[in-house]
């Protein structure tokens, strides 16, 4: 994790010779947003780069998407760079503020989004939404909250999956079961779909990833709890907040859950529910296609189950502006940033890439249609489009978050007793977050 106090040596340079802008995310208050100083109407040839996490199999999307944004900007080339998966990029763009050399656009991974705005580094986007009067009524709101800050908004949804259960529905038909939708409902779904031979669970009822918090942090929030208190302090001494945690514990020791965690736990989950050893398992939504792709059998989703609410996190990464930019640049980046997140692109770019559409107005398109008709497993994130929200949010949470992930290792590994080690480690979780 790149930590504020890090940032600030990084930043001290681009700082003195720019003003960070104080305004309100798409015009809902606070102060009055500046105009951007770049003419929208320039066609001077200009050159930006855009540094990017992409797959070799989301590339034809990209590259389509370039060659499209192309043809209607003909003066502004963009040179995609592959800098590595997230945490790679996210060294090498703090690398390339402390050198003052930066790429005009560039994405950053969901959870970092805090860390890198309270820094500085990326250019609000405020501006430049007034100016063009952007429908941002038209983007999911948890989707949008999740690339703002402190009420402002620093980058657009692109590369957006959300955590699902996916399930073995040729399973669920022979045993007349649905996936629950409440956690009243898991308890009598575990006994109709768990198997054990021997003492020895054979099938699980379904399975949870324990190797990153982002899966479980909407259980914990759907529980009644919060993983952050109002007070940027965890929220894990309350017992609203340890209630996830009894029930795992619970649903582990019966034989009904397994949580995945260590090396190769990924791989391991989905091919014992490819070889119908779980019955259902929550999972990114980017990873429906896989699992449709190589079942045997026919393949549902699920949205997660909840209690006292219901939602669940955006994961993945958005595409921001970096404050740092060069200012014949920063047009060109903003008319970027608007090309590869619009409505009238949304549909082609989730159907390359596999990631979700952003964009309540393209469901009812005709390619929206077609869409849902190709993969209509998608359709239970839709059903529950606004109920997909940001991570917490806080500089220091990934940081933080590790220690809860461990406790969760601890659980799933050695059979401990996550709650109690929750408690245990209020104070060191509080060190962290109050350090940033």
């Amino acid at each position: 994790m790149v930590k504020k106090k890090w940032l600030s040596t990084a930043m001290a340079t681009l700082l003195a010779a720019t003003t960070l802008v104080g305004c309100s995310t798409g015009g809902t208050g606070g102060e009055t947003a500046e105009v951007p100083k770049g003419d929208p109407n320039d066609t001077t040839p200009v050159t930006i780069q855009y540094w990017h996490s992409h797959a070799e199999a989301q590339m034809g999307g990209v590259n389509y998407m370039i060659a499209e944004f192309k043809k209607k900007y003909p003066h502004i080339t963009v040179e995609p760079v592959f800098q590595g998966g997230y945490t790679d990029l996210q060294k090498k763009l703090s690398a390339a503020v402390a050198a003052n050399d930066v790429p005009a656009v560039t994405n950053v991974e969901v959870s970092v989004v805090p860390n890198f705005a309270d820094g500085g580094l990326f250019e609000e986007l405020t501006p430049y939404i007034k100016r063009d009067k952007v429908d941002m009524e038209d983007f999911s709101k948890g989707m949008l909250q999740a690339y703002a800050y402190k009420d402002k908004q620093y980058g657009f949804p692109l590369i957006v999956s959300t955590s699902v259960m996916v399930y073995n529905k040729t399973m669920f038909d022979k045993l007349g079961v649905q996936p629950p939708q409440k956690w009243d409902e898991i308890e009598e779904f575990n006994k109709k779909v768990t198997v054990k031979e021997g003492g020895k669970t054979s099938r699980y009822a379904f399975s949870v990833p324990g190797w990153d918090t982002w899966y479980y942090d909407p259980w914990v929030s759907n529980g009644g709890g919060s993983v952050l208190a109002a007070d940027d302090k965890v929220g894990f001494d309350k017992p609203e907040s340890q209630r996830w945690a009894a029930n795992f514990k619970k649903w582990i020791d019966d034989g009904s859950l397994m949580v995945g965690f260590g090396k190769g736990a990924s791989d391991t989950m989905r091919q014992m529910f490819l070889e119908e050893k779980v019955g259902m398992v929550q999972h990114s939504s980017a990873i429906i296609k896989t699992y449709v792709q190589n079942a045997k059998f026919e393949v549902g989703v699920s949205f997660i189950p909840g209690d006292k609410e219901r939602k669940s996190h955006i994961g993945g990464a958005g595409i921001v502006m970096m404050k740092g930019a060069k200012d014949n640049q920063k047009e060109a980046a903003w008319k970027f940033i608007q090309f590869m997140t619009n409505a009238e692109n949304n549909i082609k770019w989730a159907d390359e890439t596999g990631y979700l559409p952003t964009h309540k107005s393209v469901i009812n398109t005709d390619e929206g249609k077609k869409y849902f008709e190709k993969w209509p497993q998608y359709k239970a994130v839709f059903d529950n489009f606004d109920n997909v929200g940001p991570r917490p949010q806080h500089p220091a949470y990934p940081e933080m978050s590790n220690i809860y992930k461990d406790i969760v290792g601890e659980m799933s590994l050695n059979g401990k007793d996550p709650v109690p080690l929750l408690k245990e480690n209020i104070q060191k979780m509080n060190d962290v977050l109050s350090d940033s």
